[in-house]
């Protein structure tokens, strides 16, 4: 019987895996958690098997739980289960050794399957879904590099301080210079990047993977 600690910040999901856990006879549930310290806790002490863990958690998010678990060379396996994972979350989450993924909109005979084929010893995470993400994660850094080659190092700090949402003179408070010259560095980004606005700059940005 392989042990199994649950790491959630959602009630529902923890009280619906322990009763889903509980009709299992091939795995025991040894402990339920709402966030990352604790999930770390429960590890150190209780060595599970695997641990089912979110991503999005407080206190410590589930890669950095990870990252702490390498640094202590936790060798218990970590299935992710979540409801988003951006490209760069998935391609940060196979780096650290992820065992499993699994979207919380699956099934959960799918959580399952992958627990038991992470029991033993194979990996539960779809070679198309990391590909992909890999794929567009590349794109966007081409973007984003190409985007830093049009623009100075100033302008690049102002458009990312544009699509967080400051205005002018919060911008010039944060770089030391005037509203005058945010202006000016505004209109020199708007026509390097052909946008007519905050707006579309802000898009241009997100999409590019400026922010």
């Amino acid at each position: 019987m392989k042990r199994i600690v649950i790491a959630d910040d959602h009630p529902i999901i923890i009280e619906g895996l322990s009763q889903l856990f509980k009709r299992q006879s091939e795995f025991e549930l040894v402990a339920a958690v709402s966030d990352g310290a604790k999930a770390l806790d429960a590890v150190r002490t209780l060595k599970p098997d695997i641990m089912v863990l979110d991503v999005q958690m407080p206190k410590k998010d589930g890669l950095s739980v990870m990252r702490e678990m390498i640094r202590e060379g936790l060798t218990t396996k970590v299935v992710i289960l979540t409801a988003t994972l951006d490209d760069d979350g998935v391609m940060e989450a196979v780096e650290l050794g992820v065992w499993g993924l699994v979207l919380k909109e699956s099934a959960s005979t799918q959580l399952i399957d992958a627990l038991r084929r992470v029991a033993m010893g194979l990996r539960a995470v779809d070679p198309a879904l990391v590909s992909a993400a890999a794929s567009r994660s590349m794109s966007r850094r081409e973007a984003r590099r190409e985007l830093e080659n049009l623009l100075s190092p100033r302008e690049t700090d102002v458009v990312r301080m544009v699509a967080k949402g400051l205005r002018n003179k919060e911008i010039a408070e944060k770089l030391t210079i005037t509203e005058g010259t945010v202006k000016s560095y505004l209109h020199s980004i708007y026509e390097k990047l052909g946008v007519k606005g905050r707006v579309e700059l802000t898009l241009l940005a997100q999409d590019k993977g400026l922010v």
